[in-house]
């Protein structure tokens, strides 16, 4: 689906908070959380202010949009800590020819941030009510090089493959071989993988058809893609 250009703002009563607030706000968000993570890419310190991240969360929640939170968006689901979507932004490394696969649109936030960076992002969300707060915050812009759809894409989605980028917004405790098996060469992979508490944020990269290199960046803890892969349980 397409998004029709519209940059209204949410019309509701937290939305009346202040623009100034949400300008400094904006600036502890970059100086305080996203440069102490190693996050120095002017690029997407730059997009973090082109994309109003108060406008993607819930309204009983928009005073808190910049903080260092995980912000729950229903379902049990919630959005990623800015620092976060920051630093993947950085290590993905995203181009304007890019075409990226994104598992879990959830707000829409990380979408819109992939749009500006990307030729074209595919998202496919699994939960259909979060699938229209998604489209939902996503037709506030003109964003004409983002497609939703309503799937279950923890194992790949091959309608568009191969793609340059793939990222995963939820881990998944083993990362199915058909996911870096739908990347272009020199393709890029996020995903978070593992169990809690052990969980390592990966890049995966296609270095030829069919051989793939792995760079774990940090520690981090996500819930699990619905349907994710799990390791073999061994019975006796």
């Amino acid at each position: 689906m397409r998004f029709p250009m519209n940059s209204a703002a949410p019309q509701n009563s937290s939305a009346m908070i202040s623009a100034s607030f949400f300008a400094r706000a904006r600036d502890n968000m970059v100086e305080q959380q996203i440069r102490t993570w190693e996050v120095l890419d002017q690029d997407v310190l730059d997009l973090l202010y082109a994309v109003p991240r108060e406008d993607f969360v819930p309204p009983q929640h928009r005073a808190l949009a910049l903080s260092d939170l995980e912000i729950p968006i229903g379902d049990g689901e919630a959005m990623w800590q800015p620092k976060l979507e920051a630093r993947v932004l950085q290590e993905l490394a995203v181009r304007r020819t890019d075409q990226v696969l994104e598992v879990g649109t959830g707000s829409g936030y990380l979408t819109a941030l992939l749009a500006h960076r990307a030729g074209q992002v595919h998202s496919v969300e699994i939960n259909p009510r979060l699938a229209a707060f998604g489209q939902a915050n996503l037709s506030r812009y003109a964003l004409d090089n983002v497609t939703l759809e309503i799937g279950d894409a923890a194992r790949g989605w091959d309608r568009h493959a191969p793609y340059d980028i793939i990222i995963l917004t939820g881990s998944t405790p083993v990362l199915p071989r058909s996911l870096p098996a739908q990347l272009a060469p020199a393709g890029r992979l996020f995903a978070v993988v593992g169990e809690a508490p052990a969980m390592g944020a990966q890049i995966v990269t296609c270095t030829a058809p069919g051989a793939y290199g792995t760079v774990t960046l940090f520690e981090t803890v996500l819930k699990p893609l619905v349907n994710a892969e799990h390791p073999p349980r061994f019975r006796f």
